[in-house]
């Protein structure tokens, strides 16, 4: 590989980002769209925002559960990433084949924890009577699409390390419309007084499912993507291929993915640890009259802050598969001029979600939601998180920076210690404590991700990451 020039390096980072932009895109757009629909269903005044907040929480630990797998996916990106850069390609295959043996038992403990969990979750998130049954029910039908979904991110992570960020985006980016075409059919149904009686000519006439249907095209979508990228590794692309005799992992193979990834796993679980008590923390925002309601604007503001977090984990990727690559073939100068340039497109990402949230807080909630304790909770809330999206974007991409080399310890550190030394006290002393509502809470979020900002880019200036071991 030789060095890039600037134009060299901003052709690099965007051929890679881009991709990886529309797949994350489409991400947004499926959760967006799926609280928007929550937002919709009736709920004849029983309860205010009772959809809203349980397909938030619902997304929230089917991000959680990704997580997961994203443990493989990291070791995965980095080390195939470095074998295709040092021109190792039948390392790369055999450390995708790896992979794909850990996938399945991982998926397996995805589905028993979230069905064992998810009605704890729901005492703990303050949900009784419907609202956590219907948690309940969305939670346990989700976690059978996990059970394929993981071979769906897994398999994407494999090809981002050889530099192939389009075949992701158009699996990935096919479930994602699969998800909203199935879930808008089943919530709105073609019955005559429905906007979509025009297919009832098609499809028959559909009852309309509530917030059933959200579920149904999620589990639906998850596992078509995962039957989709094993037919495609099946049948190979960019020199991987799936194959069975090489499920069973050589023993040196194994040991470099965990030396990678377990760090990732105790990440992991320490952020599904500290989200959710970051969730509890917002479940005790209010009173018994309007708790409901905080809830259900704090679901539609992190879905909102997506279009901040989603393009900068993008040009993560790009600059994960980057920094993968060029330490493969023994160039950390090029390893760090390319995790600069993503950056800086980043951070420009970045200024423009901050100006949305300043002007547009009040035109997002009136749009996800129709219920006014929401919108008025919410929107002034969302315009406050518009000055920490400049450091949000930053260390999303340093943190894919340090996993595209390997470094996933310290990683892990910074993240373990911003969470519960930073995010947690803060959110509950000024939400709870101080009294100080959403905002208050949401700061606790805002100064740990300064203070990471801070740590992971004093780090990567030292350059110690370009000489992490894998």
């Amino acid at each position: 590989m030789s060095e890039p020039n600037a134009g060299e390096m901003r052709r690099l980072v965007l051929g890679l980002a881009l991709p990886a932009l529309g797949e994350q895109l489409l991400n947004f757009c499926v959760a967006l769209y799926d609280t928007f629909l929550a937002g919709y269903v009736s709920t004849d005044g029983r309860e205010v925002g009772l959809y809203t907040t349980t397909v938030g929480i619902a997304s929230y630990l089917s991000w959680l559960a990704s997580l997961v797998f994203a443990l493989v996916g990291t070791s995965t990106t980095a080390l195939v990433a470095r074998a295709h850069g040092a021109g190792d390609q039948p390392q790369a295959n055999r450390l995708l084949n790896c992979s794909l043996w850990l996938v399945a038992p991982l998926g397996l403990a995805v589905f028993a924890f979230l069905v064992t969990v998810v009605p704890s979750v729901a005492a703990g998130a303050g949900l009784t009577g419907e609202s956590a049954d219907v948690l309940v029910r969305y939670v346990r039908w989700d976690a059978v699409g996990q059970l394929l979904f993981g071979f769906c991110l897994v398999g994407s992570a494999a090809l981002r390390g050889v530099g192939d960020m389009r075949t992701p985006m158009y699996v990935l980016g096919g479930v994602n419309l699969l998800n909203i075409g199935v879930a808008t059919l089943l919530v709105r149904g073609t019955q005559p007084n429905s906007p979509l009686a025009p297919l009832a000519s098609i499809v028959g006439e559909i009852a309309p499912w509530g917030v059933n249907g959200i579920v149904a095209a999620t589990v639906a979508a998850r596992l078509a993507g995962g039957v989709a990228m094993l037919a495609l590794l099946a049948r190979g692309i960019d020199g991987l291929k799936w194959r069975p005799l090489q499920l069973l992992p050589q023993r040196d193979d194994f040991r470099r993915l965990m030396r990678v990834g377990l760090p990732t796993v105790f990440e992991g679980a320490s952020m599904w640890l500290g989200q959710w008590l970051f969730l509890m923390i917002i479940a005790r925002l209010g009173t018994a009259s309007d708790g409901s309601a905080y809830k259900a604007a704090h679901m539609i503001g992190m879905d909102a802050e997506a279009l901040t977090y989603l393009p900068a984990t993008a040009w993560g990727y790009a600059a994960a598969a980057l920094v993968g690559q060029s330490l493969g073939a023994q160039q950390p100068d090029r390893a760090r001029r390319l995790a600069r340039e993503a950056t800086r497109h980043a951070v420009v990402l970045a200024l423009i979600g901050a100006v949305a949230y300043l002007v547009g807080a009040d035109l997002i909630y009136h749009w996800m939601t129709r219920e006014e304790p929401v919108r008025r909770i919410g929107a002034p809330a969302l315009r406050f998180l518009s000055w920490y999206q400049v450091p949000l974007a930053v260390t999303i991409v340093y943190m894919h920076v340090m996993r595209g080399a390997g470094a996933t310890r310290i990683v892990m550190l910074i993240t373990t210690l911003g969470l519960f030394g930073i995010r947690l006290p803060v959110a509950w002393l000024l939400g709870n404590v101080f009294q100080g509502g959403l905002i208050g809470a949401w700061s606790g979020m805002c100064v740990d991700v300064v203070v990471r900002c801070l740590i992971f880019t004093l780090y990567f200036r030292r350059g110690e990451w370009t000489r992490t071991r894998v």
